[in-house]
């Protein structure tokens, strides 16, 4: 801990730090320079991503996505309320947590959000629910190939069963979960010729 921030994680694009704002636990993300991009694009390409990924923050929690609330957003920054819970990639919870986890993606999708990386590491169990973090690869799209690839993530990321429970309440929840699935056929049929192809 260094001045009441504190560092917690770090990706290919930021690191993320624990803090606190008028006594409030606070998590920030910060997106760091790259030295290798051209100094102009880097500070562009860094501001517009920040931007994107706040939208569609802001968007999932106007839309009862159960997502970390925005506080405040800098060029480079975005701060958020601190979510306490565990990853789901290190716990075990019960089978009812997925039908929770399928209900929070139908609502995203539904928002015409796609996370990008909907995978156990950006879902949180929070209380007897979940919490959906890290936007940074979000889309803002209607583009269905991109909601079937948040299917892709989590149903090999998780276990059958567990998928199964996730699907059935999207399913359920999202109106337009016949096309999405349609797609995540075909991007799966895609995948194996192309495995048979490269044998």
């Amino acid at each position: 801990m260094r001045n009441g921030i504190r560092r917690i994680g770090e990706g290919a694009e930021a690191q993320i730090f624990e803090t606190s704002m008028f006594g409030t636990d606070v998590i920030a993300k910060i997106r760091q320079p790259k030295a290798y991009r051209i100094a102009e694009l880097d500070r562009e390409l860094r501001r517009s991503r920040t931007r994107k990924e706040a939208k569609a923050m802001l968007r999932a929690r106007n839309n009862g996505v159960n997502a970390p609330a925005l506080l405040a957003l800098g060029e480079y920054s975005i701060y958020m309320e601190k979510t306490r819970g565990r990853l789901l990639k290190d716990a075990k919870p019960g089978i009812g947590i997925y039908a929770k986890i399928g209900s929070e993606l139908a609502k995203l999708h539904d928002a015409d959000i796609a996370h990008g990386d909907f995978t156990p590491a950006n879902i949180m169990l929070h209380g007897n629910g979940v919490c959906i973090i890290d936007f940074g690869l979000s889309d803002i799209t209607k583009s269905v190939e991109d909601k079937a690839l948040d299917l892709l993530l989590v149903k090999r990321a998780v276990k059958k069963e567990e998928f199964k429970a996730l699907l059935c309440s999207y399913i359920k929840k999202y109106e337009d979960s016949r096309q999405v699935l349609d797609r995540l056929a075909d991007i799966e049929r895609r995948g194996r010729y192309q495995t048979r192809t490269l044998a």
